[in-house]
């Protein structure tokens, strides 16, 4: 189901697997095919909160620094799909739920009970408002660029990958496994047959 009339494409995976290069290489593709297509960033490069855990080392991962970025998850898409016939993101909500899992204490007051909700609310929603889910699997060098937005998950790769998919698969959302190995033109071209094929780029 578009939203609002705009077909919506995910990228997922876990950190490190060239996403957001391929995001843009996407989008920029389908702007050259005359698509009118936008792309919502990585909703953590823009929390507060996250730039004080990470960058500024202020406290660690809590429920509120979490409820946020899946608000910015659901609010993002929602208003970048406006106008638009594609829209392509940098994740989803499933992907804050994971992550969440792995990094919150199910002891503390109240994070049990709302891991629960938004894990229903992922279920409800995310149907209705993706299309599909490309998965990456690549694994590039995670201190590469000197990237310090991923310097509180780098040991978590392999644990967030088995998470976020089991997330992503769970409410039903068609995912499509992208091949290991292949360069940025090789995956936008890969990516064209596929969403061509399920006619998501039908005027």
């Amino acid at each position: 189901m578009p939203v609002r009339g705009c077909r919506v494409i995910a990228v997922e995976g876990t950190q490190a697997t060239g996403k957001t290069t391929y995001v843009h290489a996407l989008t920029a593709h389908l702007r050259e095919q005359g698509v009118n297509v936008a792309c919502t960033g990585e909703p953590a490069r823009t929390s507060p909160f996250m730039e004080d855990i990470v960058l500024h080392g202020e406290g660690n991962f809590d429920l509120v620094a979490e409820v946020d970025l899946l608000a910015q998850h659901l609010t993002v898409p929602l208003r970048a799909a406006r106008h638009h016939q594609v829209l392509i993101t940098d994740k989803t909500p499933a992907n804050v739920l994971a992550l969440a899992g792995l990094v919150l204490d199910p002891a503390e007051p109240g994070t049990a009970e709302v891991l629960a909700a938004a894990e229903a609310l992922c279920q409800a929603w995310m149907p209705l408002a993706y299309d599909a889910i490309v998965y990456c699997r690549d694994r590039y060098d995670q201190k590469a660029g000197g990237d310090r937005m991923r310097e509180k998950v780098l040991t978590l790769q392999d644990k967030s990958d088995t998470a976020i998919h089991e997330a992503c698969t769970m409410p039903g959302v068609q995912i499509l496994e992208m091949p290991t190995g292949l360069t940025v033109a090789q995956r936008v071209q890969w990516t064209m047959e596929r969403i061509g094929n399920m006619g998501l780029l039908a005027a």
